[in-house]
């Protein structure tokens, strides 16, 4: 399997998925603004929106959409029940309203914390932010959203909560979601997708970036 990717970008979240599934993936970096690939090619013909992730199977299929991605990864091996429940069942379907909640609630407005085009809507936005992270500090079941389980929710809430120092977001106001950040960025397999990407963790040893004095803009992976 290819994962193509920004690092630190929300293609971390099925990266870190990958490894804890124990799954072989190559990622493919993708370059921002030409949408070139390392061997040349253009990742527009592979996902014409050209956002990150895609994933593209051994068949050659794709398949785009992080949160669609991470549910096909943990379905795809007997180990993913340990980060997506059975099929059916009310805790699947948690994870699953987990999911939607991230990617519409917390990814989409905190990458637009990042653009510039919205400038004039930054503190509004800003604010909606804000108020998403005071419900979840309340709703976390710690040490992750369901409890003690790790799921392929947590993955995605962990790459969202990274990009918190950039965009004028600080986690220390919210202490179960810093509980639950670096009880994430703890595990073994978030800390090999990490190293893998190039991020470097700050002095404070919470966030983490591909390196120091970089436009850490880059590491929101703002879509282009």
């Amino acid at each position: 399997m290819k994962l193509y990717m920004h690092p630190g970008a929300c293609s971390l979240s099925p990266h870190i998925v990958c490894r804890e599934l124990g799954l072989e993936v190559e990622t493919v970096p993708v370059e921002r603004g030409t949408y070139r690939l390392p061997d040349g090619g253009d990742y527009l013909g592979i996902n014409g929106t050209g956002y990150v992730p895609a994933l593209m199977l051994d068949d050659g299929a794709v398949l785009t959409e992080g949160p669609a991605i991470v549910q096909f990864l943990a379905a795809s091996v007997a180990s993913g029940r340990n980060l997506l429940p059975a099929v059916g069942s009310l805790e699947r379907s948690r994870v699953q309203s987990w999911l939607n909640f991230i990617t519409s609630e917390l990814h989409k407005p905190m990458v637009m914390l990042f653009n510039a085009a919205y400038a004039p809507a930054h503190d509004p936005i800003r604010g909606l932010v804000s108020r998403r992270l005071d419900w979840l500090n309340g709703r976390i079941g710690g040490p992750y959203l369901e409890g003690e389980g790790f799921s392929v929710a947590d993955a995605y809430l962990f790459v969202c909560l990274n990009w918190s120092p950039w965009i004028g977001i600080d986690l220390k106001t919210w202490p179960r979601l810093e509980a639950f950040f670096r009880a994430a960025a703890g595990r073994p397999a978030v800390q090999a997708a990490l190293q893998a990407e190039g991020l470097h963790a700050s002095p404070e040893n919470i966030f983490f970036a591909p390196r120091a004095g970089e436009d850490h803009r880059a590491a929101a992976g703002v879509r282009p």
